[in-house]
């Protein structure tokens, strides 16, 4: 029972480190290389980078 436990923990720390990742990957407000730049950001910057991603992305405005 304990190992159980232990599982779905892990499995929910997983899904929360993930969560930034999936909410960039399948927003529509950035694209191509940006999407990339903002992916590794939050990879190498943690959570502060996904706050920055939803206060000041896209970075460009298209026009």
């Amino acid at each position: 029972m304990e190992l159980l436990t232990a599982l779905i923990l892990l499995g929910i720390i997983i899904f929360l480190w993930f969560l930034p990742i999936l909410s960039i990957l399948s927003s529509s407000k950035t694209s191509g290389n940006e999407k990339l730049a903002w992916i590794l950001a939050v990879l190498f910057i943690s959570w502060f980078a996904w706050i920055f991603y939803l206060l000041l992305a896209p970075l460009k405005r298209n026009e």
